[in-house]
């Protein structure tokens, strides 16, 4: 009974794996826009009327570079519901002055980048330029959905500008981060997990304890080898052929000496 429990347990655990590390996330119904700081405000960062530009795509300008940097969280570990901020460096080769519109960033599954699971903010700006041979870095900050199951997944992030009141874009940043529940690294997830496997310890422990006590048991029960005693034997033939000798006699007398 022990061992069917046991492997009953350790299929449940297997089949819900896969299920514990499905992303499973409800986008906000609104979309937050930063509000901009006393540093925000020189890089012309508006909150209001800000224009959602995931449904047009623009090629890269030439002689335009950007990087992308997390600051304050190197291993990208994305806490669900709760704001990060990456830095996107933009270096400017090109012969006229570019014009910062927006940052937008998106969430996709990492093996197949058509399974959109969120749209990030866009934070758009109305003053900020970067000139020729020059170097600009802007502040993004996003938050994913507090619905967002912990795991790994895909941002794709990208900054729209213009340049000769022409749009481009240019991707900044197309990697994995990892979302984990706010709060800690401590999850229910992790503490089911962590209590189903000694679950299977404690049952695979009580198994191999009752199969040291049958063995031995059945050491105990193995029968001890019995010693055969010879019983001595009397031949009536061999009685009457020694009948009347001293050896009869002899044995006689022992007998009445007995008595």
């Amino acid at each position: 009974m022990t061992i069917r429990v046991f492997w009953i347990l350790l299929a449940l655990l297997l089949f819900s794996s896969p299920f514990l590390q499905v992303a499973r996330c409800q986008s906000d119904p609104e979309t937050e826009v930063v509000e901009g700081s006393g540093e925000g405000g020189d890089l012309g960062i508006v909150g209001d009327d800000v224009q959602d530009f995931g449904s047009d795509s623009f090629s890269p300008a030439p002689g335009i570079e950007t990087i992308c940097v997390f600051p304050k969280n190197p291993s990208k570990s994305v806490a669900a519901g709760e704001e990060s901020e990456l830095l996107v460096g933009m270096k400017n080769d090109g012969d006229s002055s570019l014009n910062i519109i927006a940052i937008q960033a998106s969430v996709h599954l990492p093996f197949d980048h058509r399974y959109l699971v969120q749209n990030l903010s866009v934070q758009a700006f109305n003053n900020a330029t970067v000139p020729p041979s020059a170097q600009a870095t802007f502040p993004y900050i996003f938050a994913v959905s507090k619905f967002m199951q912990p795991g790994s997944f895909d941002l794709v992030g990208t900054i729209v500008y213009e340049i000769d009141q022409n749009p481009y874009q240019s991707t900044f940043y197309n990697g994995t981060i990892e979302v984990t529940e706010p709060g800690g690294l401590l999850s229910v997830e992790s503490v089911f997990l962590f209590c189903l496997g000694i679950a299977l310890l404690g049952l695979l422990g009580f198994w191999i304890r009752g199969q040291i006590q049958n063995l031995s048991k059945k050491t105990k029960r193995a029968p001890k080898a019995k010693v055969e005693v010879g019983t001595a034997t009397t031949d009536a033939s061999m009685d009457e052929w020694l009948e009347g000798t001293a050896y009869t006699q002899s044995l006689s007398n022992k007998s009445k000496k007995k008595k």
